[in-house]
């Protein structure tokens, strides 16, 4: 998001020639189909596409009304809030036609004409079919309607003038409808549906270009998100996930954890949360299905895992190996202190499998950027046994410490030589 700043700038230095008098022609309303299925069966419907686009977890407040909007997204140049989306018709889309509706999931256009941001993903969702679009209107429509007005969004100027984004969408807005590939079967047909559109993954897992666009060129190769790392999920062996198993794909997206590759914090685990463990076992598979054939795109997001970390010549989980109990380190002291009674000397998790840290990204990555967030802010997520969660430790210590336990972590469970520093950490509070 922070890098949305460049792309704006780069919107304002465009000539105005490049995109003629488009600036300035009114959005028209399409047509839309007719619905094939309605009343229970169309709600339903609805509210299974709205789990698989992730639409709650951008338009609920931690602690709010669900869809009630008011989100804040803290940009460099300002906040934009996500908008009410409940059925209200004063603060929400209660009086939103379908065609309306479908323009701005297609178009990225507001009710009454106006440009909305690229941090709603409709270059996505315009990938949607009419079907699906309506479904979810239909869905939230049938919401108890919440009255909750969005704060105005708060951007400097150039940044808030909403027909530049005409430029950008004529350069980078997809062009059409997703049409099944008949080169493949049908399940790899669903897992692109459910990965480009709905699921819309490469808005974390690509990076941009500097337009803010995505960079097409290095699709699914990881970028950095919110300050989070959204790592290579290409079919790369050493730095994507062409060494995982279907099964280990499997229960990550549908669990947030899979054995031997760690657990899903931060931002993945609000997709896991809000909208992965909601899908049918066969829109999983299918989506394992379509990942697996993503060329492969090596990442400098992280370094390759270690797969013989020196956690795993811990001999019990419960003791520190005899190499370090008689150090004095403070990133020992506060893992001993700290952690340890949850994540095991081995790390594979004492209370909880969830627990477990031997394979992850997180702590194979030199930078330390998940695992300090981790660390600072804690992480939760619902699974089936209920809500597993780890506290955030930025009240209990200083800057040196979760710099030198963030440094312990990735040494002593990724064999990774890691270099967090206090300055760092002061960084991730902010």
């Amino acid at each position: 998001m922070r890098r949305l700043a460049v792309w704006l700038l780069a919107l304002v230095a465009l000539p105005v020639v490049a995109a003629g008098a488009f600036f300035f022609l009114p959005h028209r309303l399409d047509e839309v189909a007719v619905l094939k299925t309605t009343g229970p069966e169309l709600v339903a419907r609805g509210e299974y596409i709205a789990q698989a686009a992730d639409c709650a977890a951008c338009h609920s407040m931690p602690g709010g009304k669900p869809y009630a909007g008011g989100l804040p997204f803290t940009l460099a140049f300002g906040t934009i809030y996500s908008p009410n989306i409940t059925p209200d018709k004063e603060t929400g889309i209660g009086d939103w036609s379908d065609a309306e509706f479908v323009r701005a999931m297609r178009h990225g256009v507001g009710k009454h004409g106006e440009d909305l941001y690229p941090a709603f993903p409709y270059t996505a969702y315009t990938l949607m079919s009419d079907q699906d679009i309506l479904a979810v209107k239909a869905y939230l429509a049938s919401l108890p309607p919440v009255k909750s007005q969005a704060p105005a969004n708060q951007l400097s100027f150039p940044y808030n003038q909403r027909f530049l984004m005409r430029a950008w969408k004529l350069l980078f807005m997809p062009d059409g409808r997703m049409q099944p590939d008949p080169s493949h079967p049908p399940d790899w047909n669903r897992g692109a549906y459910l990965v480009e559109a709905l699921g819309h993954c490469g808005e974390c897992h690509t990076p941009r270009n500097r337009l803010f666009a995505l960079d097409e060129d290095r699709k699914f190769a990881g970028a950095e998100a919110a300050g989070w790392k959204a790592y290579n999920i290409t079919s790369d062996k050493q730095t994507g996930i062409g060494g995982w198993t279907d099964k280990e794909l499997a229960d990550y997206l549908s669990t947030g954890h899979a054995e031997g590759r760690g657990s899903a914090s931060g931002s993945m685990a609000e997709v896991v949360d809000y909208s992965l463990r909601h899908l049918t076992a066969e829109d999983i598979k299918a989506m394992v299905a379509y990942l697996r054939t993503i060329p492969p795109q090596t990442s400098d997001l992280a370094a390759a895992i270690n797969p013989h970390p020196p956690a795993a010549k811990t001999p019990s989980a419960y003791a520190p190996p005899a190499d370090e109990s008689g150090k004095d380190t403070v990133g020992l002291r506060v893992f001993q202190s700290a952690c340890a009674s949850c994540h095991g000397w081995n790390g594979e998790g004492l209370q909880h499998s969830h627990a477990a840290l031997t394979g992850s990204q997180s702590v194979n990555d030199p930078a330390g950027t998940n695992a300090l967030k981790v660390i600072l802010h804690g992480t939760r997520l619902e699974t089936r046994e209920g809500e597993v969660f780890m506290p955030g430790f930025a009240t209990g210590y200083d800057d040196v410490e979760i710099a030198a336990v963030t440094n312990y972590v990735l040494g002593h469970f990724g064999g990774k030589q890691a270099s967090v520093t206090p300055a760092d950490v002061a960084a991730a509070r902010r």
